[in-house]
């Protein structure tokens, strides 16, 4: 039953030795100052490390967004899109009509 407060008595003594030596081993430094050459002009040059391949730009490419918004819209399809949706603005309208407002 002696051991427990000894061996507490003899840990804090340890630790309160390492704070010390940790505190005498510190030392206050200034802050550096660093100051670059205010003479030179503020200029970046980028230059490649490798020269460009020539691609092959010639003719339009095999993919294109273009192809897809200047192709022909059938009139059945472009009705039924529009009808949907002006039913989806509508029920969107509405629920929004119907929801509780926030207290703020």
């Amino acid at each position: 039953m002696h051991r427990l407060p000894l061996s507490i008595a003899v840990g804090a003594a340890l630790g309160a030795a390492a704070f010390t030596a940790s505190a005498q081993d510190r030392m206050d430094l200034e802050g550096s100052k660093i100051i670059g050459n205010r003479e030179l002009p503020k200029v970046l040059y980028i230059v490649p490390w490798k020269k460009p391949t020539q691609g092959d730009l010639s003719g339009r490419p095999l993919v294109s967004v273009l192809d897809e918004a200047m192709a022909p819209v059938d009139r059945d399809v472009f009705r039924r899109q529009v009808s949907y949706d002006g039913q989806t603005q509508t029920q969107a309208a509405q629920a929004k009509a119907a929801a509780p407002a926030s207290p703020k």
